[in-house]
């Protein structure tokens, strides 16, 4: 499928782009102060589970991560009504300023040797509020890029919430790098895996200025629609693509977090290099990742969006136990980055156009509320477990059990991607 690039003012094309750019950098903000702490497990899990093996600290760690992603069901449904009754920008502007709050708190939580138990609960706490602000954050942000893309250039627009999601981890993998740099391990475990929580609270204020001046995409007669952010005309008229979207974003949220937010812990947990090369290994992986998405984006303009998503499933569904068994064994850290950005590469056929392959089936009046639950929901169950279910196998001493459980969720994601229409039935028009 073919489609054609339709002409725009020099003055509209500006203001489009800047609206893609101002959404998408809060998107990058609340995605840093989110995986900052997946990519920081490694040193503050003593601070918080005290035990003489690291397999249970971060087992305890990946426990309250994957908490985390259990706020997001509620945040798809809260702020996915909220998008569809009082406006995108309204939505995101309240989702990053909880996000803010929730990296503030874990900044200056004091740890289990101060406060003891509730050290760790109120750290749980911090992490199902973040939860919630992110949980809401992907189906606003999806949703608001896909309405102000430029028509016949979706896929390449929209793509740039993954380019920020992704970049998001990026800078924080760099954190973590620039303070491995400059502080010892003693001192990163002691107080150095603060900083960046510190960080990402003060991006989160300055995200929250740009988010002002966006401009809302909704009319108000769509926004007083009596059956605008029902849950109830959502399941309704839309089930069927309701159903759609939990199916294969079940595989793709489980595949994507296997080989960003997991991997680093199976370098160094499972591969046996040092947490320092690790990082450095990721580092350019995710790079590479996030500038792969605009061209999965174009192609997916050119080939349509469930050809994209059928690569996607088939390719994920043969290539997964290979890698990961490879990386398993790998000694060399340029070999383990190019396993990686083989996997990530065929992961981009979906997250190119993750957002906007969902917002092309609801109508704008549930768009952001089918977006955000139906995503919230499958994230929630299969990607945030995906480090939890990885790790709890390794210490049963089943492993390989883990690489053939993403192996079938990928099957699922291609079997679902069949049922997608071959010509979207939304977004074909501006709003």
């Amino acid at each position: 499928m073919t489609t054609t690039t339709t002409p725009y003012t020099g003055e509209e094309r500006s203001k489009r782009i800047f609206a893609i750019v101002g959404a998408s950098s809060g998107n990058l903000v609340e995605w840093f102060d989110f995986y900052v702490y997946a990519f920081c497990a490694i040193y503050f899990a003593p601070a918080f589970f005290p035990s003489d093996d690291p397999t249970v600290q971060l087992l305890n760690t990946a426990g309250v991560f994957a908490a985390g992603f259990l706020m997001r069901p509620i945040g798809g449904w809260l702020f996915g009504r909220v998008a569809d009754k009082h406006g995108r920008k309204n939505s995101m502007m309240i989702s990053v300023l909880m996000m803010c709050g929730g990296s503030l708190v874990i900044a200056f939580l004091p740890t289990y040797a101060s406060i003891g138990a509730w050290a760790p609960a109120l750290l749980l706490v911090a992490r199902l509020f973040q939860g919630l602000s992110v949980g809401g954050e992907y189906g606003t942000t999806a949703t608001y890029m896909s309405e102000v893309a430029l028509r016949g250039q979706r896929g390449f627009f929209a793509s740039f919430q993954y380019v920020t999601l992704i970049g998001g981890q990026l800078l924080a993998v760099l954190v973590v790098v620039i303070l491995q740099q400059f502080l010892t391990e003693p001192e990163l475990k002691a107080w150095g895996w603060r900083i960046p929580f510190v960080v990402g609270a003060i991006a989160a204020l300055i995200s929250l200025l740009l988010r002002r001046s966006l401009k809302e995409t909704t009319s108000r007669e769509t926004r007083e629609d009596k059956d605008a952010g029902s849950i109830r005309a959502l399941l309704r008229d839309h089930k069927a693509a309701f159903i759609t979207v939990l199916g294969y974003t079940a595989g793709g949220s489980l595949i994507f977090y296997t080989f960003t937010t997991y991997m680093q812990k199976y370098l160094v947990n499972t591969a046996g290099m040092s947490a320092k090369t690790a990082s450095f290994v990721m580092t350019g992986a995710l790079f590479l990742y996030m500038c792969l998405q605009p061209v999965f984006g174009m192609l997916s303009d050119r080939i349509g969006r469930r050809n994209s998503m059928l690569w996607f499933g088939a390719l994920g569904a043969l290539c997964t136990v290979p890698i990961l068994l490879a990386l398993k064994t790998v000694t060399s850290p340029f070999l383990a980055f190019v396993l990686i950005s083989l996997a990530l590469a065929i992961v981009s056929f979906y997250t190119s156009i993750s957002g906007l392959v969902k917002a092309e089936m609801f109508p704008v009046q549930v768009r952001a509320l089918g977006v955000g639950l139906a995503y919230a929901v499958a994230n929630a169950v299969f990607g945030g477990s995906a480090e939890f279910v990885a790790l709890n196998l390794k210490n049963a001493g089943m492993e390989n059990v883990f690489y053939w459980y993403v192996t079938a969720m990928m099957v699922v994601a291609f079997l679902f991607s069949l049922r997608l229409p071959k010509q979207a039935a939304y977004l074909h028009h501006d709003h």
